[in-house]
């Protein structure tokens, strides 16, 4: 039987991407992602847990992150699991979880200044993947604020 290796994220970016060129020009970015879950404790208190995941963009992705997402940027993210290992100058040996994104939508709403740095408009489709419309008066809504798990 296969494995799947599927991973999806809806998160803030916790700095801006930082995008590095390997040899060929071969774009890569690379940036934190926080991931938070709210729930209620047996007291009906309020309780947040935050998980910070590092993500990996590879060629136009990075390109793309490069340009359009900052910290703080709400995104939605398909990709897979990786762990690497190496040494280190010690000889301690080292291991790093990456989420390899594949797929990536801007959440944020889009500013609505002309210049080169800026996208237009309210919603982002990247990937082929549809716009999410998080205001509840609009028709054709997909997902409302209140039917996110978060």
């Amino acid at each position: 039987m296969r494995g799947v290796n599927r991973v999806v994220l809806i998160g803030n970016l916790g700095k801006d991407p930082d995008l590095q060129h390997l040899e060929g020009n071969i774009a890569v970015a690379k940036f934190p992602l926080a991931t938070t879950e709210t729930y209620k404790d047996r007291n009906g208190t309020l309780i947040s847990q935050t998980e910070w995941h590092t993500v990996v963009l590879w060629r136009g992705l990075a390109d793309l992150a490069q340009r359009y997402l900052h910290k703080g940027s709400l995104i939605y993210l398909e990709g897979r699991i990786r762990t690497r290992s190496w040494e280190d100058k010690d000889k301690n040996k080292r291991f790093i979880t990456e989420i390899i994104g594949d797929n990536l939508v801007m959440l944020d709403k889009r500013k609505e200044h002309s210049d080169n740095n800026t996208i237009e408009g309210t919603n982002t489709d990247v990937a082929g993947f549809p716009d999410i419309n998080f205001d509840n008066n609009t028709p054709g809504n997909i997902i409302s604020k209140d039917d996110m798990p978060f």
